[in-house]
C-alpha cells in the first residue's frame, strides 16, 4: 500500500471515534461554558479550556500528524538515499587515494 493510501485509510477509520468523541464532549461542556448551572464564574472557564483543547487535540490528530509524519518520511527516504549514494561513492574514493 502506497504512502498515501495508508494515511487516506488511517485518518479515514479514525476520523469518526475522534470526532464523536470531540462533538459529546463538546456538547457536555456547552452548558458550563455559556453559564448556565450552578456557579458560572469558576466552572466557566474550565468549559471554554476544555472545548478549545478539544479542538485543538482534533485538528492536531486530523491534520497536522499525518503532515508531519509525511514530511519525516520524505526525510528519512531523502537519507536513506544520500547514505547509499554515499556507500557506492566510498570505494572509488579508497581506490583513487591508494594510487
Amino acid at each position: 500500500m502506497s504512502r498515501f493510501d495508508a494515511l487516506v485509510d488511517a485518518c479515514h477509520k479514525r476520523s469518526r471515534p475522534i470526532l464523536m468523541t470531540t462533538i459529546a464532549m463538546g456538547a457536555g461542556m456547552m452548558p458550563l461554558a455559556l453559564g448556565w448551572g450552578a456557579d458560572p464564574s469558576f466552572r466557566s472557564p474550565m468549559a471554554i479550556a476544555v472545548i478549545g483543547g478539544l479542538m485543538t487535540s482534533t485538528l492536531l490528530s486530523l491534520l497536522v500528524v499525518p503532515a508531519v509524519f509525511t514530511y519525516i518520511d520524505d526525510l528519512a527516504h531523502l537519507i536513506q538515499r544520500g547514505m547509499a549514494r554515499l556507500r557506492r561513492q566510498a570505494p572509488v574514493v579508497a581506490a583513487h587515494q591508494s594510487l
